[in-house]
């Protein structure tokens, strides 16, 4: 239910705030005291279209806030959820207007899009009126409501749920066929391209892999000519090493002979050799480490250009090479087994299609009943609201080659103000003041089914007499018993059925900004209880003098009405 409306600089309104009671609230007051003002700015929480005229004169912005308890498992929250939007606790719902026409929208104070906020407010609330273009008067809702009135959203949800099946069979013989059709027309160059990349065998990772043993193998070819080379000169014909032997040989045989002059001169010469010998020793240890082989090399480039000639000739990545075989493969394999797969996708969509006429049919004759039920219930609350030669119509046209995810139905409510005149839709046949009694008794007939937790009814007993008035009264009560019904009313029939009454009022301001001391109008919102809740019924009976007899009146009324 509403819980709570907030609102801040809207038209005549500074700041308001408005707490909601469950059960039915009347929102009374003369003409133009404001009521359609918190209409207005009920209408923009929920969603609805904005306008910097809304914001108040000398304000830059205007913003209204709408607080919402609900249970757990409303529907709302699980919209919410699916949107990744928190709802834990009270459900808030705000709207900002500024004066150059922008606006921002909030679900518990998470930015929204303001068709998203509108989906949430169309959940919440519904707002019924002698001009109003939404709820009941939409026929895209009538089937919906259908279904919550005769307890069949279970057998639509099936309906639906066999019909996305149909059609997910339907898609898929149509991309079979696409790919056949695909395949046979290039049917020759498949077989080749086949072949060539069976042979090649692509495999994933693998250029990379080239690339980098070749480049490895290249350095290694490098590094290998340098090692050879090194150890040909140390260790090959043209070795320093027998030659240095040989000296040392020599001059150690003349060692006694020069007195210690040679001493230093062998031994540097020995460890000269020694180094020599070490280095042959590791040199050729390297060139045993490095194992080139400039076979390995050529298959290595062989194996990698072949790659990546076939990837510019097939126009992809080398990475993309093994999935292109893959589908290549599916490709020819469904030309060469592909009539027989699409025979029996064919006969799986033809079930999927006949599964879905039997319970779109029988979902057809079940809604034809609920139909029939709802023109009776409908029948029976028109007489008390002086349409008694009315009657209420639900057109329902079935045709089995129009399916949808709804079944086959289309579903619309018409009405027959009078005998022997075309049935039409409520919005083209019916008056102002027939179109919200019709609006008041299909909401009864269909009671908490199919309805948002709260109604709004702005003078939907405009024009209407006593008697009628106190019809209207009785069935916004019966409402209230099951959702939160708000009600803006002249009718003091209707104002002394309520559970709460708010009284709307214009007052005289007195701006505190510039200019100082400037008079103003606003309105405000006073709750009613006891004899201020009479005076206002007096009011609305008698007028502007009140007398006595409207005070026993009004008393007499709320006394009938509890």
């Amino acid at each position: 239910m509403l819980a709570a409306l907030s609102i801040r600089d809207i038209v005549l309104i500074d700041r308001l705030e408005i707490d909601f009671a469950p059960g039915m609230t009347v929102l009374t007051g003369e003409t133009g005291a404001g009521k359609s003002i918190l209409l207005d700015a009920l209408a923009l929480a929920l969603g609805g279209r904005g306008d910097g005229a809304l914001v108040r004169h000398g304000a830059a912005q205007g913003q209204v806030s709408a607080v919402f308890d609900l249970p757990a498992d409303h529907p709302a929250r699980q919209f919410l959820t699916d949107n990744a939007i928190d709802h834990d606790g009270d459900l808030i719902l705000r709207r900002v207007q500024t004066a150059d026409g922008r606006t921002r929208a909030y679900v518990n104070d998470q930015p929204v899009s303001v068709a998203l906020l509108h989906d949430v407010g169309a959940r919440l609330v519904e707002i019924h009126g002698q001009h109003d273009d939404r709820a009941l008067i939409d026929p895209a809702v009538h089937r919906q409501l259908i279904d919550a009135f005769g307890g069949l959203e279970a057998e639509a949800g099936e309906v639906a749920a066999a019909w996305r099946g149909w059609r997910a069979a339907e898609s898929e013989v149509a991309l079979l066929r696409r790919r056949i059709a695909s395949a046979r027309s290039e049917g020759d160059y498949l077989r080749a391209a086949v072949d060539e990349l069976q042979r090649l065998a692509p495999q994933a990772g693998e250029e990379t892999e080239l690339a980098a043993t070749r480049h490895r193998m290249m350095q290694i070819e490098k590094i290998a000519t340098d090692l050879s080379d090194a150890h040909e000169t140390i260790a090959g014909h043209a070795s320093p090493v027998p030659t240095l032997a040989s000296l040392a040989r020599r001059l150690e045989r003349k060692r006694d002979q020069a007195g210690g002059l040679l001493d230093g001169v062998v031994e540097a010469i020995d460890q000269a050799i020694d180094a020599l010998e070490d280095a042959e020793g590791l040199l050729d240890a390297s060139i045993r480490a490095s194992n080139f082989d400039p076979k390995e090399l050529e298959r290595t480039e062989e194996r990698l250009f072949a790659l990546r000639a076939a990837a510019r000739k097939h126009d992809v990545p080398v990475e993309g090479l093994a999935g292109l075989r893959t589908r290549m493969e599916a490709d020819l394999a469904a030309l060469d087994s592909g009539e027989e797969r699409l025979a029996a996708l064919e006969t799986a969509a033809e079930q999927a299609r006949h599964g879905f006429d039997i319970r779109a049919a029988a979902l057809s004759a079940r809604r034809r009943a609920a139909a029939d039920a709802l023109e009776l219930r409908v029948a029976e609350e028109l007489p008390a609201l002086k349409l008694e030669r009315a009657a209420f119509i639900v057109a329902i046209e079935s045709d089995g080659e129009e399916r949808s995810e709804s079944g086959i139905d289309a579903v619309s409510f018409v009405v027959r103000t009078n005998p022997g005149t075309r049935p039409g839709p409520l919005m083209k046949v019916a008056s102002g003041g027939e179109l919200s009694r019709f609006l008041l008794a299909i909401k009864v007939a269909l009671a908490d089914r199919g309805s948002a937790p709260t109604l709004v009814f702005d003078e939907i007993d405009t024009g209407v007499g006593g008697a009628v008035a106190e019809a209207i009264g009785r069935r916004l009560a019966r409402l209230a018993e099951r959702v939160q019904v708000l009600s803006v009313t002249h009718a003091p029939q209707v104002a002394a059925r309520a559970y709460s009454h708010l009284l709307i009022a214009k007052t005289v301001v007195v701006s505190g900004g510039q200019p100082a001391g400037e008079e103003r109008v606003a309105t405000g919102v006073t709750p009613l209880k006891g004899d201020e809740r009479q005076e206002e019924i007096a009011r609305m009976l008698a007028g502007s003098v009140i007398t006595n007899e409207a005070r026993a009146a009004a008393a007499q009324l709320i006394g009938g009405a509890a």
